[in-house]
């Protein structure tokens, strides 16, 4: 019995030491000051902008040119995907379905249009990963790695799209999101070594690819919970626009999760190299840097009772 408790013991011990050491804080002040340095609000800003001028045309055009092929709607997708009703589900039908008269190619200025925002948001990312790994900026000069990645995107948002069209509803959209993590994971590594120009080595793209496929993950659960009241009551205060306002949010709330997964990823990368070459820091280390914060945070809970003790008796402050 007692062997048994010793066991029982051993993991959980375990599991405290593994997370007191990722959590303590001077790897989580170097995760925020990463952040920090990349600007991280105003570059999910820039993302989700890019993002929304350039996805949604594409997923226009792709259900007006895939209808001929195969019944592919980009609308009913994402209706279905977040379960959306009444006049959110109307409001994303109206944006993203062509017009029933439509013709299903492009223009040369659509074709330019499209291609440029494409690029744009491929620029976007990888000034995204220059800024995390510190790189010297590419600019345009790395414009055809830009294009072989929206070439990729695109089919990694035909092969997402059809993993939720085969798992949709219920208990099966966990199944779809189970299936998309590793793929998802894949394809975010396979980002940042692409449209970093194969500077940045797949050994360390591989925290960033895990951490934000896991998170991101766990978004999608929750925005199917939580996007069909942001869509109808958009739509109800604005109208159609209404739609394009809850899919800039959405968009915003999913691109600061790359970011910050992004600064994550990048200080778990340079932790674990530090471990290999035999710098973790000391169990007794770690134990200190907790002992300061629980005797600040003690020293502050004290002095915050004792300024709201005299406010509530009318004494004066010293």
């Amino acid at each position: 019995m007692c062997t048994e408790d010793r066991t029982a013991g051993i993991p959980r011990e375990r599991l405290v030491r593994t997370l007191t050491f990722w959590l303590r804080p001077a790897f989580a002040l170097r995760v925020i000051n990463r952040f920090q340095k990349i600007v991280g609000f105003d570059r999910s800003m820039a993302l989700a902008s890019s993002a929304l001028t350039a996805l949604v045309p594409l997923a226009i055009l792709s259900g007006a040119v895939l209808s001929n092929l195969v019944h592919y709607d980009a609308a009913e997708r994402i209706i279905k995907r977040y379960g959306l009703t009444g006049a959110g589900a109307e409001a994303v039908d109206s944006l993203f379905s062509p017009a029933a008269n439509a013709s299903a190619g492009v223009g040369a200025f659509g074709f330019v249009f499209l291609t440029i925002s494409g690029l744009s948001f491929a620029r976007a990312s990888q000034r995204l990963f220059e800024q995390t790994w510190e790189l010297k900026p590419l600019s345009v000069r790395n414009t055809r790695n830009g294009l072989y990645w929206i070439l990729t995107l695109v089919g990694y948002a035909l092969l997402t799209g059809w993993l939720s069209a085969v798992f949709s509803g219920g208990a099966l959209l966990l199944a779809a999101v189970a299936c998309e993590v590793p793929l998802t994971a894949a394809f975010l590594v396979w980002s940042g070594w692409i449209l970093s120009a194969k500077r940045i080595t797949w050994s360390d793209l591989v925290p960033f690819g895990v951490i934000t496929a896991l998170l991101t993950a766990a978004c999608s659960v929750g925005a199917s919970i939580y996007l069909p009241r942001l869509f109808n009551s958009s739509v109800s205060r604005y109208g159609v626009v209404g739609a394009v306002f809850a899919l800039l949010s959405a968009l915003f709330a999913t691109m600061l999760v790359v970011v910050a997964s992004a600064a994550l990823g990048r200080e778990v990368g340079d932790e674990l190299s530090r471990i290999r070459q035999g710098r973790r820091p000391s169990d007794n280390e770690v134990r200190q840097q907790w002992d300061s914060v629980v005797e600040q945070t003690r020293s502050r809970w004290h002095t915050a009772r004792k300024q709201v003790s005299r406010r509530r008796r009318g004494d004066p402050d010293h």
